[in-house]
């Protein structure tokens, strides 16, 4: 049974998502602020965790700073913000994804449901993928780069596999946010850049000159070709 962490400070919030959640089958932690949600998380080693953006005592963008430190666990954001840089710092923090509210509960444990799938997957189409000096061991999504290791979390390595696996084909960030979800729900296109961005920070020796992950201005990105 996988375990899903929230840390929310909205009782009635909490209490709707623990019920949905159980119902469909995941046993569930909670946590009501954020220094208490960090200590869970790393007490409890959830499967995933469901964060709110505006927690007392440490907001959700600090939470997932710290555990970025750490760990590549799954983490979708909850969020009453307005403000598009606030969904784009989180996403750059490392958040899988974010939901804003309010929100629909059954779209929420869909959307938990298709991130823990792709945690899972041993996706098809070979073992492993070989490009260059980049690596990647399919089943044990294990990502080298130049013969290092580098933790990536769930959504950094489907964006990275699937640019990977056809090095030149230039992707849109509607290919790319399908690669992301693997559900149809309404998203946005910065989020795409957002998770690049983290990516290219990981397997770049320069991020800011990019050489593995290219911009095709006006179009999207690719992995580039041998």
């Amino acid at each position: 049974m996988k375990k899903v962490l929230i840390v929310e400070d909205e009782v009635k919030i909490a209490r709707l998502v623990r019920d949905y959640l159980r119902q469909a089958g995941f046993d569930v932690v909670e946590a009501t602020d954020g220094p208490s949600g960090l200590a869970m998380a790393r007490a409890e080693k959830p499967d995933m965790i469901v964060l709110d953006l505006g927690l007392p005592g440490m907001d959700g963008l600090d939470v997932t700073r710290q555990l970025r430190a750490t760990s590549s666990v799954p983490i979708i954001m909850l969020t009453a913000r307005t403000e598009e840089s606030d969904r784009i710092v989180g996403l750059e923090l490392g958040a899988d994804d974010y939901v804003d509210k309010p929100f629909s509960p059954k779209e929420l444990v869909a959307r938990i449901r298709a991130v823990l799938r792709r945690a899972d997957a041993t996706i098809g189409g070979g073992e492993s993928v070989t490009v260059g000096d980049l690596s990647i061991d399919i089943p044990k999504r294990r990502v080298e780069v130049a013969g290092e290791v580098v933790e990536l979390t769930t959504t950094e390595f489907d964006l990275l596999l699937t640019m990977a696996r056809q090095p030149g084909r230039i992707y849109t960030r509607a290919q790319l946010l399908d690669a992301m979800h693997g559900v149809s729900f309404e998203s946005y296109e910065r989020s795409v850049d957002a998770h690049i961005k983290n990516l290219r920070r990981k397997i770049e020796p320069d991020p800011k000159r990019p050489a593995r992950v290219l911009t095709v201005y006006g179009v999207g990105y690719k992995y580039a070709d041998e």
